[in-house]
């Protein structure tokens, strides 16, 4: 870390390559003493061509291209996906298919909340919930590897459906692991809301009224932990939500307390659902089949990721590629309010102020490069990218 003095404050630039950041990014924040007085955060370094590579897949391989936008919450880019190219093809998935992708959903909302409630807790300096909440992570990665086959991209949708079924056995495995799951949450909230040490880190930092949180277009659960009920799930429930509705999950203080209680019960909630799925799990088919060619139309399709909502804009041209795909994922939603929090905030509390959004610079950063160098702005091809990408890493950065 270096610090650069400008009078009486010294500018402190983090990143975009430090051994506190595990993605690339970079922070300039400016100190007064240990108070925070301005910062500036400059993202996309991850460059890695996702959404113009997809211009040039057809709508199978764009799906599984977009699985790896997000390690963490690979379902659910790949279900916004599936849920846009099928209402442009004009079909729509069997009831059962509907409900085994919100199943999975919800064991990944689950997984990313427990991995986020880890990496939380360290930047706190708790690495013993850091280390139990992972231990028990293991659990719900089980259950999604005996489905899927999978622990991490489980890729268990499909264009027109999925691809796993769920047995009696695996319906007894999940049962049995979200009964254990309950407890140990329920054990998890009792002591980010009691623990004196760790309440010294989170009750009363990083405050966002729900007032401030409107206005920064904060979303998922940083937004409920202000008391803003926007719920993707409820406000425009898709597949299997419109059956059995999310409970939305509000807090008002707003603080980083705030943040870990809306994720906790959050997970506690997705047991819930699971359950409630499980009850009710339609007979069916798992897939219908879709148009290698679809139609010249476009359309959004707007989601709940474990972060927030997940925007997409899918348009087709006729082909059996996709003209157009553009994501906004939540994090580039939540980052303005880290910017905006960490002024007049002691410096020890950036790091964890910047943890309590979930941010994850992967998933915002895709790139589609248009070069204005001459007279006529261009927009580069892939393989013009790809060039550009080798050249760039041997030096030749003209």
């Amino acid at each position: 870390m270096q610090k650069k003095m400008t009078g009486e404050q010294f500018t402190v630039p983090i990143g975009p390559q430090h051994p506190a950041l595990k993605e690339p990014a970079h922070f300039s924040i400016t100190v007064d003493g240990e108070i925070v007085t301005n910062a500036f955060v400059r993202l996309g370094y991850a460059h890695r061509g996702i959404e113009k590579a997809a211009e040039e897949r057809n709508w199978v391989q764009t799906q599984y291209l977009l699985e790896r936008i997000c390690g963490i919450c690979s379902h659910i880019h790949s279900t916004a996906y599936c849920l846009g190219v099928e209402k442009l093809a004009g079909i729509e998935a069997s009831p059962r298919a509907q409900a085994i992708r919100v199943l999975v959903a919800e064991l990944e909302r689950i997984h990313s909340h427990l991995l986020w409630l880890g990496v939380a807790a360290h930047e706190a300096g708790f690495d013993t919930l850091f280390m139990y909440s992972w231990r028990d992570r293991e659990s719900v990665m089980d259950i999604l590897e005996g489905l899927s086959g999978n622990r991490v991209n489980y890729s268990a949708n499909l264009l027109g459906g999925v691809k796993c079924d769920i047995d009696s056995a695996q319906d007894e495995a999940i049962r049995k692991g979200l009964e254990f799951l309950k407890e140990r949450l329920k054990h998890y909230l009792d002591i980010v809301t009691s623990d004196a040490l760790f309440l010294l880190r989170t009750r009363g930092i990083g405050v966002m009224t729900r007032n401030q949180a409107e206005v920064l277009g904060a979303v998922g659960p940083t937004a409920r932990a202000s008391n803003v009920a926007r719920e993707i799930r409820v406000e425009a429930p898709y597949s299997m939500y419109m059956e059995i509705p999310p409970i939305i999950i509000l807090e008002t203080n707003g603080d980083l307390e705030a943040r870990f209680v809306v994720r906790i019960k959050e997970m506690i909630e997705s047991c819930r659902l699971i359950n409630e799925i499980l009850d009710y799990l339609p007979p069916g088919e798992l897939t219908v089949r879709v148009p290698r060619r679809i139609k010249p139309a476009e359309t959004i399709m707007r989601v709940e990721a474990p972060r927030g909502e997940l925007f997409y804009f899918i348009k087709s041209n006729g082909t059996d590629k996709p003209e157009r795909v553009r994501v906004r994922t939540p994090t580039i939603c939540n980052m303005t309010s880290v910017v905006k929090l960490a002024i007049g905030s002691q410096l020890a509390d950036i790091p964890v102020i910047l943890a309590g959004i979930d941010p994850c610079f992967s998933c915002n950063d895709r790139s589609v490069l248009v070069d204005r160098r001459g007279n006529k702005a261009c927009i580069w091809t892939w393989e013009e990218l790809r060039q550009y990408g080798i050249r760039y890493y041997y030096g030749d950065r003209t």
